[in-house]
């Protein structure tokens, strides 16, 4: 069973930030994974050519069951809002993506709160620090029938704001309690190895920089496993889009 998870930047390519949909198409087909998470995903977004990015991602790798969840619906860059879970189906919007091919057996959405006030960051290259705003985050949770059984699929994209991003990760971890079966948790977590497995008392299941995607410097992005499952032959892979690497793993 191939796991894989892409921050996919919105389709585009980091070098001109041009989207480049047949680009995504062809990195799915590349990680040929069972279950794919997606980070910063389009729907409907005129940036991204007005397309749905997760049935993209769906029909390049041939999976039934995909569930796309906006953190933010509007269009991007004038009226972005938080969502609330009741956009129409065809609503722009911008979020995450599980996509699987086999089936899921039930979905579930975690909302988790954004630091409402403006807080200093600094960036790199700055020798002063901006004020800014978090955005909202979600999580969506999918058990998943596998070869292997029933298995809890989590794909997320945290915070970048140091420490609330901490947070986050706690309260989601604390709401899959009780869960069927072994537990995969994926996505962006805005944090290094040591501090996600801190936190989540779960193993790393590859341990690869991810970040940038030339030369990359640091591991932002995650698969972390409960007990009952065993990883091997973990790679992270530079992709025709995107300004991250894609983290693969294979569990069994």
């Amino acid at each position: 069973m191939r796991v894989a998870t892409f921050n996919i930047l919105n389709g585009r390519v980091p070098t001109d930030q041009h989207v480049d949909l047949r680009g995504l198409e062809e990195s799915v087909r590349l990680l040929d994974a069972d279950v794919l998470a997606l980070q910063e995903v389009d729907r409907n977004q005129h940036r991204s050519n007005d397309a749905d990015l997760t049935a993209i991602a769906a029909e390049a790798m041939a999976a039934p069951e995909h569930r796309f969840v906006a953190a933010l619906a509007g269009t991007a860059g004038t009226t972005w809002i938080a969502a609330t879970g009741e956009e129409q189906p065809d609503a722009a919007a911008y979020g995450i993506a599980l996509v699987s091919r086999f089936p899921v057996h039930g979905w579930e959405v975690i909302r988790l709160a954004p630091l409402r006030t403006r807080v200093p960051f600094w960036f790199k290259g700055r020798k002063l620090p901006y004020l800014v705003h978090d955005e909202p985050r979600v999580a969506v949770v999918a058990t998943v029938e596998t070869p292997r059984g029933l298995v809890t699929f989590v794909n997320t994209h945290l915070s970048f704001i140091p420490g609330w991003n901490a947070r986050q990760l706690r309260h989601l971890v604390r709401s899959l309690a009780g869960r069927p079966g072994p537990t995969v948790l994926v996505g962006d977590l805005n944090m290094g190895p040591k501090q996600a497995g801190r936190l989540t008392r779960m193993r790393a299941a590859a341990s690869h920089p991810t970040f940038p995607v030339d030369g990359p410097r640091e591991q932002l992005d995650h698969i972390l496993l409960s007990d009952g499952l065993v990883a091997s032959h973990g790679q992270a892979h530079a992709l025709p889009i995107s300004d991250h690497r894609a983290l693969s793993v294979e569990l069994s």
